[in-house]
């Protein structure tokens, strides 16, 4: 079996040859035999972006920095995988940035020369390097040898017949350029043509990739044009020591960090607090490292010391720019921990923190439910029944006033301070009903009889707004309800006269419309509708037609009443 170190070598003598595509292939069987090694990463990354693949070359350059983030190469392999995707502006910040790390790197500054150089004709309103095309192709034609020869610098080219040939084959197909564009002549001869000579003012040196400006020849056999170097391939000898020690260190901690991570699958803490701290020595720029050590003295039950190490993770992974769910975790763990020790304000800040890094579908569950308990706390801290009474009582006084918003607002009071008093629920009913919020009436009503069935003013108070909103059918159903609880019959005259009501609008509005007019609208009806659809009731009618005072016998039954009723209120039923 190939050891890492043995398939690189053949990684770099593929890309030596020229297949990058085998060259990606041993890199990548290298890689997963020694993960944590950032030339083998910077490797993949230049054959990467021999073949364009740019999106992948930048994914290995950020690897590559993140091993090894003083390493200057990184930042060029980056720079070069971002200015291939034609993103200028952060390939000169990735450059600059390699830059602080090694001011001297030739390879950075010419780096950041033509990223510079392409941002600036972007900024003129040019696309890209890819855009140029037509403009390069516009830059042969016309009397082009003359205006090469105008040129000092372009003029020895015309020298090299070769040269010639070849200006004269992009004037006849322009696509042909490419064939060329090893020649650094016919750059700069295309760049002085477009009118962009000052690009090549020092050199060709300063904006080619390590090419040579060849010289004129007074032979007739001209010297062929050189050709761009190829790329360099990082080897072992090529880092320095310090890099040498720096990648120790990271395979030391990845190892400290197994020995970690299986102590803490097995539930021995002190054990993986040793290893995580062994870890974090070697190298202490890894969030996950500090991560993984919160986590276990979660786990021990030390929240304090889960939530100290938990900073110090985001700290980390701010200074040397972790990637965002790295630190959205460690937040989100503070925000456990906040939890465990019964800080719900705390927790749910760090929660909320965590998902403005990183939205989790787990924290975004755990935050909901702290959000839910510290509401439900909050009510039950507000609970007084004292306090509750005395607004119903401020309530009570202000209903009488006619002021009934303030009325309103007095008993939402008391339904605050004493959820469970049914008599707080009736009466904000009473002041729904006079401000025309039935709906909400209605509901209030509901939610008293829910805590006292027998409380036979929520029923009456139900049935008049639901007389208001001409639900009379229902009306008379409430009616009913508070018929059969009104044992007493303390309040016999209001059920009674709330029921004459809902009959004398019945009848008023039954005698506005046909007995077929009343089957079409009841047949529009849904609830109408299906009353007549049932089996039942169609029997019922149909003994009702040949005897009117079987009526009598099924209005015993709560249910037939009812759906009578509803008959009754839509016209279908008439009674006389």
């Amino acid at each position: 079996m190939s050891t890492a170190n043995e398939l690189k070598a053949k990684g770099n003598e593929a890309f030596a040859a020229g297949n990058h595509t085998a060259a990606i292939d041993f890199f990548s069987q290298a890689i997963e035999l020694d993960p944590t090694n950032h030339v083998l990463y910077s490797n993949r990354s230049a054959s990467q972006s021999s073949l364009k693949k740019y999106t992948e070359a930048l994914a290995d350059a950020e690897k590559t920095v993140e091993l090894m983030p003083a390493w200057a190469k990184g930042y060029s392999r980056k720079g070069a995988a971002l200015f291939g995707l034609q993103e200028y502006a952060m390939a000169v910040a990735t450059y600059q940035d390699g830059l602080k790390h090694d001011p001297e790197s030739a390879l950075l500054k010419k780096g950041l020369s033509d990223a510079e150089a392409a941002l600036e004709h972007e900024k003129d309103g040019g696309a890209g390097y890819d855009d140029f095309a037509s403009k390069m192709s516009n830059a042969f034609q016309g009397d082009v040898l003359a205006k090469i020869m105008a040129n000092p610098k372009t003029a020895p080219y015309l020298a090299d017949p070769e040269f010639v040939r070849k200006v004269k084959d992009i004037q006849a197909n322009p696509e042909n350029m490419s064939k060329y564009m090893d020649d650094q002549r016919i750059t700069v001869a295309m760049f002085t043509l477009m009118g962009m000579g000052d690009v090549f003012a020092k050199g060709a040196d300063d904006f080619m990739n390590d090419a040579a400006e060849p010289k004129t020849q007074s032979t007739t056999q001209p010297k062929p044009a050189p050709k761009a170097e190829p790329e360099v391939m990082e080897t072992e000898e090529d880092a320095s020591e310090e890099d040498k020690e720096a990648a120790t260190k990271k395979a030391q901690a990845a190892e400290a960090k197994e020995k970690g991570n299986a102590a803490y699958k097995a539930r021995q803490f002190d054990e993986a607090l040793v290893q995580y701290d062994n870890a974090i020595e070697f190298d202490s720029t890894d969030i996950t490292l500090w991560n993984n050590k919160a986590a276990v003295y979660f786990e021990m039950g030390k929240y304090d010391e889960c939530i100290e190490t938990a900073q110090q993770a985001i700290e980390v992974g701010r200074e040397y720019r972790a990637d965002y769910k790295h630190i959205a975790k460690a937040m989100g763990r503070i925000g456990t921990a906040y939890s465990k020790k019964d800080n719900l304000d705390k927790a749910i800040e760090f929660y909320n923190r965590s998902l403005t890094e990183h939205r989790a579908a787990d924290v975004l569950t755990k935050l909901r439910a702290l959000e839910k308990l510290r509401k439900q706390r909050e009510e039950d801290e507000y609970l007084d029944d004292e306090k509750g009474n005395a607004a119903r009582e401020r309530g009570n006084e202000l209903f009488k006033a006619a002021k009934y918003a303030e009325a309103q607002a007095e008993y939402s009071e008391a339904i605050k301070r004493s959820p469970k008093d049914p008599r707080n629920y009736a009466n904000r009913a009473a002041c729904l009903t006079k401000l025309i919020a039935l709906p909400d009436a209605i509901k209030d009503c509901d939610k008293c009889v829910s805590l006292d069935p027998t409380y036979v003013k929520a029923y009456t108070r139900k049935a008049n707004a639901l007389f208001l909103m001409r639900e009379y059918a229902e009306a008379l159903d409430a009616v009913e309800e508070a018929k059969l609880h009104d044992k007493d019959k303390k309040n016999s005259a209001e059920i009674d006269q709330t029921e004459y009501k809902c009959y004398s609008a019945i009848t008023e509005q039954n005698s506005r419309q046909t007995p077929e007019q009343a089957i079409a609208r009841a047949q529009a009806n849904p609830k109408i509708a299906a009353v007549l659809a049932n089996p039942i009731m169609q029997n019922i009618l149909q003994q009702m037609q040949s005897d009117p005072r079987a009526a009598r016998e099924h209005l015993k039954n709560p249910a037939i009443a009812s759906n009578l009723r509803k008959l009754i209120a839509a016209g279908i039923v008439r009674m006389g």
